[in-house]
């Protein structure tokens, strides 16, 4: 028998000097630079952009914190207002104040003290804080009281060099006598919605957020962690489960106002819960948010090596034991994670509230889950509608306000996130 080798063919070394294999490498290192380049061209535009957003919102927003006050000193004793000091106690003080005229007072005290034309220099609602200082102290009936009034909101923006050339002469003019000041507006912190933008709050809006919020994580949580341990850990794998994962995903991508039909369709019309009530709202973000935790609760779960459920099982622990004492804890982080994206998501949606009527007036901050109530989207939506330019930055203030509890939010999750990561 003849044994036939064959010869390896003989290769040409190469010749890295050659005129062509340069051009080939200048070209390729050309290539490289421009595509980081291109890159880093994408992430200054990107960064550009945001730095813009933020400038903006915080000029604007800025302006929203602050309010513009004149100083007006009423004189009670002297005024027509007849009230029993010790009507002023107990449960009865609302009701002996409801008839008295205290607007008509500290306008007299307005014209008195600024002239017969200075009619309209306070907000309408300036009335009110006088009204909360005789509830507070009684004994003010009895003298005279000097009081810092918010502004009507044309004088507002002459503060501010925005307003009207009118309003900032008689800004002017105030501010020579030292009758005028502007200063943190904490009544935007502590109220609720009004018709004066001098005189409107957040806290109101914001409260019904985190009702809202609340009720989302509570259902959305629990019940995406479940669903994603049973489908990945012990459904079997036939087209069921397959029709269920499909269903998943594509539930992820349905448009949120499709949840707004179903919350009015099914949580208002056939099971009557309370209209623009944060539960409502909450449960109607939680079927948004919870295909987004179910897909991230099963891909952080799927990430968890097999060899840790073989090491647990061949110690003896049982398929529960697996799951919640090993699985779960290592999945925790990418678990939380989605729970982030989805909550965030939640928080800035809007279109599925209107349609539940979370867009109503709300006069006064919810006081439970199932009274009346907006969030900050909502309210953000309803201010920049407004006519007045007073709502203009009351707008950007509220929308600050809105990234700082998204901030929070996102800040408390990554804690608990780090917090339970394990390395292995």
């Amino acid at each position: 028998m003849t044994n036939t080798t064959h010869a390896e063919p003989r290769r040409t070394p190469t010749n890295w000097n050659d005129q062509a294999m340069q051009e080939r490498i200048r070209g390729r290192y050309a290539s490289e630079r421009r595509f980081r380049l291109l890159g880093l061209f994408a992430v200054l535009l990107s960064a550009g952009f945001l730095a813009f957003l933020l400038v903006t919102m915080a000029a604007n927003g800025a302006r929203g914190f602050t309010q513009t006050e004149v100083r007006v000193e009423v004189d009670f004793a002297k005024s027509a207002l007849f009230i029993d000091p010790a009507a002023l106690e107990g449960f009865g003080a609302d009701a002996a104040l409801a008839g008295a005229d205290i607007d008509g007072a500290v306008q007299t005290a307005v014209r008195a003290q600024y002239g017969e034309s200075a009619d309209g220099l306070l907000s309408d609602a300036a009335w009110l804080r006088v009204r909360d200082a005789i509830l507070e102290d009684p004994a003010l009936l009895n003298r005279s009281e000097t009081f810092w009034l918010p502004a009507r909101s044309g004088l507002d923006q002459a503060a501010k060099s925005d307003g009207s050339a009118a309003d900032e002469q008689i800004y002017r003019q105030l501010d020579d006598q030292d009758s005028v000041r502007t200063g943190f507006n904490l009544g935007f912190l502590t109220g609720a919605d009004a018709t004066d933008p001098t005189v409107v709050g957040i806290w109101g809006a914001f409260k019904g957020s985190l009702f809202t919020m609340l009720v989302t994580l509570a259902l959305a949580f629990p019940i995406g962690v479940l669903s994603a341990i049973y489908l990945e850990e012990y459904a079997p794998r036939n087209r069921w489960t397959d029709l269920i994962e499909v269903s998943i995903n594509n539930l992820a991508a349905v448009p949120s106002i499709i949840f707004g039909l179903l919350g009015l369709a099914v949580f208002l019309n056939f099971m009557h819960l309370p209209r623009s009530a944060p539960l409502v709202g909450g449960i109607t973000l939680a079927l948004m948010t919870m295909p987004v935790i179910v897909i991230a609760g099963r891909n952080a779960i799927k990430s968890v090596p097999p060899s840790i459920r073989d090491a647990a099982l061949g110690v003896g622990a049982s398929r529960v034991q697996v799951v919640f004492h090993h699985v779960l804890p290592l999945a925790l982080p990418g678990i939380l994670t989605g729970t982030i994206i989805g909550m965030a998501r939640a928080l800035g949606e809007t279109a599925p509230l209107l349609m539940i009527g979370m867009r109503a007036f709300i006069a006064s901050p919810p006081g439970g889950f199932t009274e009346p109530a907006t969030v900050l989207p909502v309210q953000i939506f309803l201010w920049s509608d407004e006519v007045s330019r007073g709502f203009v930055e009351k707008t950007s203030a509220a929308i600050i306000v809105l990234l700082a509890f998204l901030l929070a939010m996102n800040g408390l999750a990554i804690y608990l996130r780090n917090k339970f990561e394990r390395r292995w």
